[in-house]
C-alpha cells in the first residue's frame, strides 16, 4: 500500500462517524438492489408454482394430433416432455345425490401428464391401463357415491347437448348445467359409448376442475402404444428452452405437420417473462427501467455526497500532497481507493442484508399470505448466482459513478487552492448578495443564514441536491405504486360479488330469506336483465366510438351510432344499496311520464385495436335527455320499439354482478316496476335468467349452505370468489413489493439527508464559533439555523417538485402503451412530501447542532478540520 492510500485509510479512521454513515448508507443501497432482485425472483417462482398447480406444467398444446404427428412433435428440438391428454366426455354418475353435478367428466393422460399436473393419489395408485380409473374425493363427499379400490364401474360416456336457445355444439366442463323454464334439466347425453373401468385410486380434486362445473373429474390412462392411426389426442409440450420465438416456432411446426389448432399456456409463460402482448411487455420493462434508474440515482446521490464532502474535508491534505510531488493520478486514485474500501465492506454486507431481510419477511408473512390469498404454494426464498452477480455489478458501478466526479475534483486541487480554500468558499459580494426584503421580513438572522448558505455554495448545493433526489424518489415510487394499482384494476375483472346463483325469482328470494345464510352474507342483489339496442346521436356518443367511425364510416347510421343496451331491473332493497354506494338519491327513479334510469357513463374496456385498456365515457349525455329502446328477436329478425327511458342520474359505479363492458355498450338501471312494465307490454320479449349476487364474509361456507338448501336443485351456482383469489394474490404481491421498496427508499433518503447535513454542520464549527465570538446570542443563533432549514426546504422543493412531476409523467406515458387514463398529480403525496422535507431537515439540523453547540469557542477557532 503506497503512502497516499495509507493516508486515505487514516482519514477514514479519523472521521469514523462520517465513514460509518457512508458505509451504512451504501449497505442500504446494495441491500435494496439485492432485495429487489431476490423479491422479484421469489415472487415469480411462486406464481410459476401456483400456476403449474392450477393449469399444469406445459407450454404449448397441439390439439387433435395423430400418432404419427406425435412422433414428429417429440422429435422437435424444442420438445422436452410430451404430455398426452384426451377428453373422453361425460357419463351419468349413478347414485349421485348432488343434482347440480350429475356427471363424471372422464379425462385420459399418460404418466408424464400425471407428473406434470402434480396428480398423486391419496389412496391406491394412478391408472396404468386404459381400463383403469381414479376418482376424486369429492365424489364420495359431495355426491355421496362410495367406491372402493378394486370396484368395477360401467360408464356410458357421451356428449352433453341441449336444445335451449343460446347454445351451439356440445357443452364442455366449463358450461353450467342447462335448466328449462320449468326447472327441469334441459340437456342430455348423446353418442354414448359403454366402457368398463376398475377403480385403482382416489385423488384430491384437481385445481383445474371448475367449482361451478357440472361434473366430477375422473382420470384414466392414454396408452400411446395401442393408439390406432385414426386415434387423436392432445399433445402438451414441455419446452427445453424459453424464448419469445416459441410462439412462431410452434405455429411453424403446426403448419408443417398440418395440425388444426395450437394453443399456449399463456398464464404460465407470462410468469416466465414471455408474452405475445408487446405493449404489455413494453410497459412492464419500461416501468422496471424507470424504477431501477430511480434506485441507482438515489444510491449515487447518497454515495456521491459522502465522497464530495470527504474531498472537501481533505482539500488541505490533498493540497499538501500536491506540494510534495503527488501527481493528479495519485490524488484521483486516492478517492477511488476510498470508494473501493467502502464497497469492499458494504457490498458483501448489503447482499447478505438484502437476502436475509427478504427471507425473514417471507418467514413471518408466508402463513398469513397463504391464508389471505388461498394459494397452494407459498413464498420460497430464491437466490441465484446470476442475481447476486448483477446486484454486485450494479452496486459497484454505482459506487464508481459516485466517486468519479469527486475523484476528478480531487485531482485538480493545487497547493495554493487548498490553503486558500477558494473552491468551497465564495467571498465575492455578488456571490453572497441577498435581497433587502429578506432582512425586512425575517430579520438579520435570516440574512446571515442565507449568506452562510451562499458562501458555502458547494455544500449548500450538495444538501439541496440530496433533498431534491429524496423528493423525486418518494414521489416517483408513490406514483409508480398508484400506476401499477390502477393498471391492475383496469386489466382485472370488475366483478363485485362472491357468488352468483341463477334460477327462478321466487326461489332466489326464498334463498335470501334463509336465516343461516344471512349470518354470512353481507350484501345481496337480484337483477333481471335483457339485452336491447338503441341509436345514440353523434354528439352524445363516446369520443372513442366517434374516432373509430373515422376508419369505419359504416358505423354511423343517419347521424346516429348503434349501441348495445343492457337493461337491468333491480329490486327495491338492492337498488337502494346500489344508489347509496353510487351517491345517487334513489327517489330520482320515481315513476313519471317516462321510465327513469341510472346510466353508467364511465367505463374501462380492453381495446384490441390499440392493444391496451382504455378508460372513457360510454356516452356524453346530460340528466333529462331521453333515448329509445329497441328489442330485436334474433330468430325472426323482428324489431320491437319499447317505451323511451330518461336519464335520471349518471355514475361510474358498476352494479353488482356486472363485469364486462365494451365500447358501444350502455348499462341502464331501472326499478323493478319499470322493468315489469316493459316486459308486460311486450310478451314477445325474452330476458335472460335472473341471477342473485352475493357478497359474503365466508364465500366457501356460504356455498355449502346454499347447496344444502331445499331449493338448490332448481338453482345454478357460480363461486367467483375462487376465481378472484388470483387477482387478490396479485394485488397482495404488489403491495408487499411496493411497501418494502418504499421503506428502503425512505431509509436511503433519510440516511442521505442526515449524512449530508450533519457533516456540513460539523465542518462549520469554526464559522459558528466566529459568530458567537462577535456577540450572536443563543436565541439568534437558533433562529438563524431555523431559517437555514427553511431555505434548504424551499430550494429543494422548487427543484424537486418539477423534476418529480416530469418523472411521474414519464411513468404515465410508459403505462399508456397498455392502458389509457388521464394524468393526475398525487396531491396528497405531494403535501406529505412538503411537510416531511421541513421536518427531516429541521431534525437533521438540530440534531447536528446539538453535537456542536457545546464546543468551546477558542478550541473551535483553532480547529482546522473535523
Amino acid at each position: 500500500m503506497n503512502i497516499v492510500n495509507k493516508l486515505t485509510v487514516r482519514h477514514l479512521k479519523q472521521n469514523k462517524k462520517r465513514t460509518l454513515v457512508t458505509i451504512l448508507g451504501t449497505i442500504i443501497s446494495v441491500a435494496m438492489v439485492s432485495a429487489v432482485a431476490t423479491l422479484g425472483l421469489s415472487f415469480m417462482d411462486m406464481l410459476q408454482r401456483n400456476t403449474i398447480v392450477q393449469t399444469g406444467e406445459w407450454h404449448v398444446a397441439y390439439e387433435d394430433v395423430t400418432k404419427e404427428q406425435l412422433y414428429d412433435i417429440r422429435q422437435d428440438d424444442g420438445t422436452g416432455d410430451l404430455i398426452l391428454s384426451k377428453d373422453l366426455g361425460f357419463a351419468k354418475l349413478e347414485g349421485s345425490k348432488n343434482e347440480s353435478r350429475p356427471y363424471l367428466f372422464i379425462k385420459e393422460m399418460n404418466e408424464i401428464g400425471y407428473e406434470r399436473f402434480h396428480l398423486t393419489p391419496s389412496l391406491g395408485r394412478m391408472p396404468k391401463a386404459e381400463n383403469e380409473i381414479v376418482l376424486t374425493e369429492k365424489v364420495a363427499k359431495d355426491a355421496k357415491v362410495y367406491y372402493e379400490i378394486g370396484d368395477t364401474v360401467t360408464l356410458a360416456i357421451g356428449d352433453r347437448v341441449t336444445e335451449e336457445e343460446g347454445y351451439e355444439g356440445p357443452l364442455s366442463q366449463q358450461n353450467f348445467l342447462v335448466w328449462t323454464e320449468e326447472g327441469e334439466l334441459g340437456e342430455e347425453l348423446v353418442n354414448e359409448t359403454n366402457k368398463e373401468y376398475e377403480v385403482v385410486g382416489i385423488i384430491e380434486t384437481p385445481e383445474w376442475e371448475p367449482a361451478w362445473g357440472p361434473a366430477y373429474t375422473a382420470l384414466s390412462y392414454v396408452d400411446e402404444e395401442i393408439m390406432s392411426t385414426e386415434d387423436q389426442v392432445n399433445g402438451l409440450v414441455v419446452l427445453n428452452d424459453f424464448s419469445r420465438s416459441l410462439y412462431k416456432d410452434a405455429d411453424t411446426l403446426a403448419e408443417e405437420l398440418d395440425v388444426n389448432s395450437v394453443s399456449f399456456n399463456n398464464e404460465l409463460l407470462r410468469y416466465y417473462g414471455l408474452t405475445l402482448n408487446d405493449s404489455m411487455q413494453g410497459t412492464l420493462y419500461g416501468l422496471l427501467s424507470i424504477i431501477i434508474a430511480v434506485i441507482v440515482v438515489g444510491s449515487v446521490a447518497l454515495i456521491f455526497n459522502a465522497f464530495a464532502i470527504s474531498v472537501s474535508e481533505r482539500s488541505r491534505h490533498l493540497g499538501m500532497l500536491s506540494s510534495v510531488g503527488a501527481t493528479k493520478r495519485q490524488k484521483r486514485n486516492s478517492v477511488f481507493f476510498e470508494g473501493f474500501l467502502i464497497g469492499l465492506i458494504s457490498i458483501p454486507f448489503g447482499l447478505i442484508a438484502g437476502v436475509v431481510g427478504i427471507g425473514i419477511t417471507f418467514y413471518f408473512i408466508n402463513n398469513t399470505f397463504i391464508e389471505a390469498t388461498g394459494v397452494k404454494e407459498g413464498l420460497q426464498l430464491i437466490v441465484t448466482p446470476t442475481s447476486l452477480v448483477i446486484a454486485t455489478a450494479i452496486s459497484a458501478g454505482t459506487i464508481f459513478i459516485s466517486t468519479y466526479i469527486p475523484a476528478i475534483r480531487a485531482s485538480r486541487i493545487t497547493a495554493i487552492d487548498a490553503i486558500r480554500q477558494t473552491q468551497d468558499v465564495k467571498l465575492t459580494g455578488k456571490a453572497v448578495k441577498t435581497s433587502k426584503l429578506v432582512t425586512k421580513i425575517f430579520g438579520i438572522e435570516a440574512e446571515i443564514g442565507l449568506k452562510n448558505l451562499k458562501r458555502n455554495k458547494r455544500r449548500y448545493q450538495v444538501t439541496v441536491f440530496s433533498l431534491m433526489i429524496s423528493i423525486i424518489l418518494f414521489l416517483s415510487v408513490s406514483y409508480f405504486t398508484e400506476s401499477l394499482k390502477r393498471s391492475v384494476e383496469l386489466s382485472q375483472s370488475e366483478m363485485s360479488y362472491d357468488i352468483a346463483v341463477s334460477g327462478d325469482v321466487q326461489d332466489l328470494k326464498n334463498l335470501v330469506g334463509n336465516e343461516e345464510l344471512r349470518e354470512h352474507v353481507t350484501a345481496t342483489s337480484i337483477n333481471r336483465r335483457i339485452h336491447l339496442s338503441s341509436f345514440i346521436d353523434e354528439e352524445n356518443a363516446s369520443p372513442e366510438l366517434r374516432n373509430r367511425a373515422v376508419e369505419e364510416p359504416e358505423m354511423l347510421v343517419d347521424g346516429q351510432y348503434p349501441y348495445s343496451i343492457q337493461l337491468i331491473g333491480m329490486e327495491e332493497e338492492s337498488l337502494k344499496s346500489y344508489a347509496e354506494k353510487a351517491g345517487i338519491d334513489v327517489n330520482v327513479l320515481d315513476e313519471q311520464s317516462t321510465h327513469q334510469a341510472i346510466i353508467i357513463d364511465e367505463i374501462s374496456y380492453g381495446d384490441d385495436a390499440l392493444g391496451k385498456y382504455v378508460e372513457t365515457h360510454a356516452v356524453q349525455m346530460e340528466v333529462g335527455e331521453r333515448f329509445e329502446l329497441v328489442y330485436e328477436n334474433w330468430e325472426t329478425g323482428e324489431q320491437i320499439d319499447l317505451a323511451p327511458v330518461e336519464v335520471a342520474a349518471l355514475t361510474s359505479e358498476i352494479p353488482m354482478g356486472t363485469n364486462h363492458v365494451f365500447l358501444g355498450e350502455l348499462l341502464v338501471i331501472v326499478t323493478d316496476e319499470s322493468f315489469d312494465d316493459l316486459m308486460e307490454s311486450n310478451e314477445e320479449l325474452q330476458f335472460s335468467h335472473t341471477p342473485l349476487y352475493l357478497t359474503s364474509e365466508d364465500p366457501l361456507a356460504t356455498q355449502t349452505i346454499i347447496e344444502k338448501s331445499d331449493s338448490f336443485s332448481n338453482l345454478s351456482l357460480y363461486n367467483y370468489y375462487q376465481v378472484r383469489q388470483q387477482e387478490t394474490q396479485i394485488m397482495t404481491i404488489l403491495s408487499v413489493f411496493i411497501y418494502g421498496f418504499i421503506t428502503l427508499i425512505t431509509l436511503i433518503s433519510v440516511a442521505n439527508i442526515f449524512n449530508t447535513i450533519s457533516t456540513s454542520i460539523a465542518l462549520r464549527k469554526r464559522e459558528f464559533a466566529m459568530l458567537k465570538s462577535v456577540g450572536m446570542t443563543p436565541k439568534s443563533f437558533n433562529k438563524m439555523i431555523r431559517y437555514e432549514s427553511v431555505f434548504y426546504g424551499i430550494k429543494s422543493l422548487l427543484y424537486g417538485l418539477p423534476f418529480s412531476i416530469g418523472v411521474m409523467y414519464l411513468i404515465y406515458r410508459t403505462t399508456q402503451n397498455s392502458f389509457s387514463y388521464p394524468f393526475t398529480l398525487p396531491w396528497l403525496h405531494m403535501m406529505y412530501v412538503i411537510i416531511a422535507v421541513f421536518i427531516i431537515v429541521g431534525l437533521a439540523m438540530f440534531y447536528s447542532m446539538s453535537k456542536v453547540k457545546k464546543e468551546n469557542i477558542i478550541d473551535a477557532l483553532k480547529q482546522e478540520n473535523v
